[in-house]
């Protein structure tokens, strides 16, 4: 009786294992828009890591995107954090917090990222909400501005969002790097250091996502 009880959980488990071989298979073959672009050090890291940059592959399965980022010459055994931007430089605009880059001990980092990354790319708030203020112990950047969690956004239609960024995800790690030490929101309890790479080889208004058609 116990051999008959499990014998249909195992026709189960190949089942189910078929059906992931033939979806994969599926979205393998779904795969056929695709591009590639190069991460550049940004201003502020130039003089202290002159070596940093960064590979960047999208390919469109279908309904979403597969995205991989790969950055080299940073520091070793560091975080460093990834966003979607507005602008690929300051003041960035809309942002938003895709993934943590963690590097080896030879500043390689990998990220590979599931989402919608294409010329549909956008944020919209078309009205004003309240929202939980969930991080507050750094309330001010270097120059005095709010970094903390807003209660509140402001109305906005929708924006367009196709350049990268890559920040250091803290200001200890920037300083120990020979960087400015300046704090940033741009990790996911908004006390990041500076942007060490992004898109900039793209003109503003025509960042590498635009690219990749929906």
């Amino acid at each position: 009786m116990g051999w008959f009880s499990k014998r249909p959980l195992a026709l189960g488990v190949s089942a189910t294992l078929l059906a992931g071989s033939l979806l994969t298979a599926g979205t393998a073959l779904a795969a056929t828009k695709s591009t590639a672009f190069d991460l550049v050090v940004s201003k502020g890291a130039a003089a202290c890591l002159p070596q940093a940059n960064g590979k960047v592959h999208v390919s469109s399965v279908g309904p979403v995107e597969i995205m991989t980022v790969d950055v080299n010459g940073l520091p070793p055994r560091s975080d460093f954090d990834l966003f979607v931007l507005q602008l690929p430089t300051a003041p960035f605009g809309v942002s938003w917090y895709q993934a943590d880059i963690p590097t080896n001990t030879t500043g390689h980092g990998h990220v590979r990222i599931i989402g919608k990354f294409s010329s549909e790319t956008f944020a919209v708030g078309p009205g004003t909400g309240s929202a939980p203020v969930t991080f507050t112990s750094h309330p001010v950047d270097d120059e005095g501005n709010s970094i903390g969690s807003a209660s509140s956004n402001p109305p906005f239609g929708p924006i367009q969002m196709y350049h990268l960024g890559v920040w250091f995800d803290s200001p200890v790690d920037a300083e120990n790097a020979g960087c400015p030490d300046a704090v940033t929101p741009f990790n996911g309890t908004h006390d990041a250091g500076i942007q060490v790479l992004n898109t900039s080889n793209f003109a503003a208004d025509n960042g590498p996502l635009s690219q990749i058609p929906n």
